[in-house]
């Protein structure tokens, strides 16, 4: 019989598991890039939308952030010093904004990508690869 407390265990073992890469990853991108892991995927996710860009909305569902959170973070990606986003109003809603990814962040996106999955592969074959192997099949 499963001691009744088991979910909650791995549960517990899991988001341990998660956040430590959380944490690896957002320490590699700030110091390598000056990106937060959010300001990363939000490269990510509009540079893999078949337009290169997505409206405001979608981002915050995307990225798990309130409209003045993710508006914050897109003002610091298209910052003169960053450059990495460029915001367009949608001409078939003046209420609707998109944000474009331009070349540089294109650029900026690829540099880091390479590095978000060197540390994630280290992280995932490190020595608790076994244990998170074991722990995502007993969840399932």
């Amino acid at each position: 019989m499963q001691n009744k407390n088991d979910f909650l265990d791995k549960w517990l073992s899991l988001t341990h598991i998660y956040s430590g890469i959380n944490e690896k990853l957002e320490q590699a991108l700030q110091l390598q890039y000056g990106l937060s892991l959010k300001e990363f995927y939000v490269l990510f996710f509009i540079s893999r939308s078949e337009e290169k860009k997505l409206r405001l909305q979608q981002l915050e569902d995307m990225v798990s952030l309130s409209q003045s959170a993710i508006s914050r973070l897109v003002v610091r990606l298209e910052a003169q010093n960053c450059g990495a986003l460029q915001r367009h109003v949608c001409e078939d809603d003046r209420r609707g904004v998109y944000t474009r990814i331009t070349e540089v962040g294109e650029n900026k996106l690829q540099r880091a990508l390479e590095t978000f999955n060197e540390v994630l592969q280290l992280e995932l074959q490190g020595n608790d690869r076994k244990g998170f192997q074991q722990l995502i099949q007993r969840l399932s």
